[in-house]
């Protein structure tokens, strides 16, 4: 028999593709989508963060879900590309506990926040009248504290367990990143305690809230057929798909890993899936609630568009002796209240010097209809 390893000795993480060209290539690929993701739900905090109009619990909602997938997907594929790029596919115990925790408590707390969202979502288009005091910013804090934390203490839960494990096989993790499931069949001991552990907590924190979001949408979409507005129809129908198409990618391959019996599951079938949830997922989370979202689109279009503008306006205000009078024009009240989105630009007499304008008057407001 063999003699059990020492708490202290590094695993080995077998990585996702063959150390050949073509596994450079997906690497390449996988490093690109990294970076989509970075800079797409960077946009998305930013945006929300900055524009006003988006201070709303869904759209605070969504920063945080950005947040999360910012953590996520930078909890395993640095690792993996560093490994392959370099050769050594070695992973310190304490790493392997690190990365396991944060990949754990972001997948648990993103299962949550879902929910959350869904839930925002059924208050808002069931019962609008009662969205102010359902979905108040304080129920916002909370579901987001809420998601947070019994994420995290979850995660710690399985992470310490997993590590207090005596491992008397090879190290070798069969995965890119220290999966908890993928480190059992390393284990010198029976692990079902521990299986049965890891199904209740994939019930609890996965598919109780996927039957949740299930039937908040159902209820949703009841609601939409007897709508009478027709642009109420569509821009519900729009928010449902939204959600619905992040929750299919998300849920859909992490449930059938998770709930698996061990006798069922296949270590290249495993990772191919884990790609979806843990890569592919934080990618394409910021691309579906921009490019279909209208409310998005012109926060992007607010923020970014304004920046040059005012750069416009200011070369063109360079070198000018004068600025001409326009007269005393308040366009502000009337519109700025429309679904328009209209931008108040207005050049004291400290930005006109900066121009290195000599001013006639102190004020010019400009309307920008965007």
């Amino acid at each position: 028999m063999e003699k059990w390893n020492q708490s202290s000795s590094d695993f080995t993480l077998l990585g996702l593709f063959p150390q050949n060209q073509t596994g450079l290539l997906l690497l390449l690929l996988i490093v690109f989508v990294f970076s989509l993701a970075l800079f797409g739900n960077s946009t998305m905090i930013h945006l929300i963060r900055v524009d006003s109009r988006l201070h709303t619990p869904m759209y605070i909602l969504l920063s945080q879900l950005s947040l999360m997938d910012l953590m996520y997907i930078s909890t395993t594929v640095p690792k993996m590309a560093f490994n392959f790029l370099s050769g050594q596919k070695s992973i310190t115990f304490l790493g392997c506990g690190v990365q396991s925790f944060f990949f754990l408590t972001m997948a648990c707390s993103e299962g949550l926040l879902l929910a959350s969202m869904a839930y925002d979502r059924f208050v808002a288009i069931c019962h609008p009248l009662h969205y102010p005091t359902r979905m108040s910013k304080m129920m916002c804090l909370k579901m987001i504290i809420g998601s947070w934390l019994l994420g995290s203490i979850n995660s710690l839960a399985h992470t310490v367990y997993a590590l207090h494990i005596p491992y008397c096989h090879s190290r070798s993790i069969n995965h890119f990143f220290c999966d908890v499931p993928a480190m059992l069949p390393l284990a010198c001991m029976d692990t079902w305690v521990y299986e049965y552990m890891v199904f209740v907590s994939t019930s609890l924190f996965l598919l109780l809230p996927f039957l949740g979001i299930t039937a908040s949408y159902g209820r949703v979409l009841f609601t939409v057929f007897h709508m009478r507005s027709t642009e109420g129809k569509k821009k519900a129908f729009t928010t449902c798909s939204t959600h619905l198409t992040v929750v299919t990618f998300y849920y859909a391959p992490f449930v059938y890993t998770y709930l698996r019996p061990r006798s069922l599951r296949s270590p290249t079938e495993d990772k191919i899936l884990a790609v979806f949830y843990t890569i592919l997922t934080p990618m394409l989370n910021p691309i579906i609630y921009s490019l279909r979202n209208k409310e998005v689109l012109g926060a992007m279009t607010r923020v970014f568009g304004l920046l040059s503008w005012l750069k416009d306006i200011k070369e063109c205000l360079v070198g000018l002796p004068l600025i001409i009078f326009y007269g005393d024009m308040d366009f502000s009240s009337p519109r700025a209240s429309s679904a328009e989105a209209v931008v108040e630009l207005t050049l004291t007499k400290e930005k006109v010097q900066k121009a290195h304008v000599d001013p006639v008057f102190l004020n010019l407001n400009f309307i920008l209809a965007i």
